[in-house]
C-alpha cells in the first residue's frame, strides 16, 4: 500500500481535498494511507515553540533542526524505505516522471516548511530531498504537499476508472494533451472536428498527436526539447 505521512505545523488542514474525489474514495478504500504528524507535538518549553530567529541575522523565523528531527524521527523509522521529501521552492521541480516512480513506491515522508525555511543541519542529517511545485511561493508547503499525494494517489492501481486514462495525458509522453470534445454535436455555431466523428481509428490517433503538437510547441516548446 502507497503510504503517506505529513510533517506539518497545520494538522487541521488534512486530508482537506484529498479526502473528496478519487484520492477520498481510494483512501476510503484503503487503497492508501494517510498520516498526519504534527510537528509541534515536538515544540520546546510551555509555548511549543519550533522556530528562532535566522542566524547572521534578518527578517522572519526558521523552523528548528531539532525541533522537526524530533518530529521526523517519531514518523520515519531506520528502516523505512519511503523517501523524505521537504516541499521548497528551491527544491527540483516536481514532473510526471517523478509523480509516476513515487506512485510505484512504497508512499513518501513530506515534509511542510513554513515561516523563512528550515534549519539546513535537518536537511543534510535526514537526508531530506527538497521538491518543488513551481517557481512561486506559498504560505507553506502543505498545499504543495496535496498536489504531490494527489499526482501519486491517482495512478494507483485501481484509482482511476479506465488505465487508459493515466497514459494519455499531457506530460506522459513528453507532450501537452490533445484537445477534448463532447456532446453536443454542435454549440454556439462550433462543431466537433469531424475526424473524431469519422470513426477511423487511425486518422483520429494522427489528428491527436498533431493537435499534442502544436499545443506543445505554442505553450510549452521547451518539452519539445527533453528527451
Amino acid at each position: 500500500m502507497f503510504r503517506a505521512s505529513i510533517l506539518t505545523l497545520y494538522p487541521d488542514m488534512f486530508p482537506g481535498p484529498l479526502g473528496q474525489s478519487l484520492s477520498g474514495d481510494a483512501l476510503s478504500r484503503a487503497l492508501w494511507s494517510l498520516e498526519i504528524k504534527n510537528i509541534r507535538d515536538h515544540g520546546l518549553g510551555r509555548h511549543r515553540a519550533v522556530d528562532d530567529t535566522p542566524a547572521g541575522g534578518g527578517a522572519g523565523m526558521v523552523l528548528r533542526a531539532d525541533v522537526l528531527a524530533a518530529a521526523l524521527d517519531e514518523i520515519a523509522k531506520p528502516d523505512d524505505p519511503r523517501p523524505r521529501l521537504l516541499m521548497s521552492p528551491r527544491g527540483r521541480p516536481l514532473t510526471q516522471a517523478r509523480v509516476r516512480d513515487l506512485s510505484q513506491g512504497p508512499g513518501v515522508i513530506l515534509i511542510c516548511g513554513r515561516f523563512e525555511g528550515v534549519d539546513e543541519r535537518v536537511i543534510e542529517h535526514r537526508q531530506l530531498e527538497e521538491v518543488s511545485i513551481g517557481d512561486y511561493i506559498l504560505s507553506g508547503g502543505e498545499i504543495a504537499s496535496m498536489v504531490l499525494i494527489d499526482a501519486c494517489v491517482r495512478l494507483l492501481p485501481g484509482v482511476m476508472g479506465a488505465s487508459q486514462s493515466g497514459q494519455e495525458e499531457s506530460f506522459e509522453n513528453g507532450l501537452l494533451e490533445y484537445p477534448h470534445y463532447t456532446r453536443p454535436r454542435e454549440w454556439e455555431g462550433l462543431s466537433i472536428p469531424p475526424v473524431l466523428l469519422s470513426g477511423d481509428h487511425a486518422k483520429i490517433d494522427r489528428w491527436r498527436h498533431e493537435e499534442s503538437m502544436k499545443l506543445t510547441r505554442a505553450r510549452r516548446p521547451d518539452l519539445l526539447g527533453q528527451d
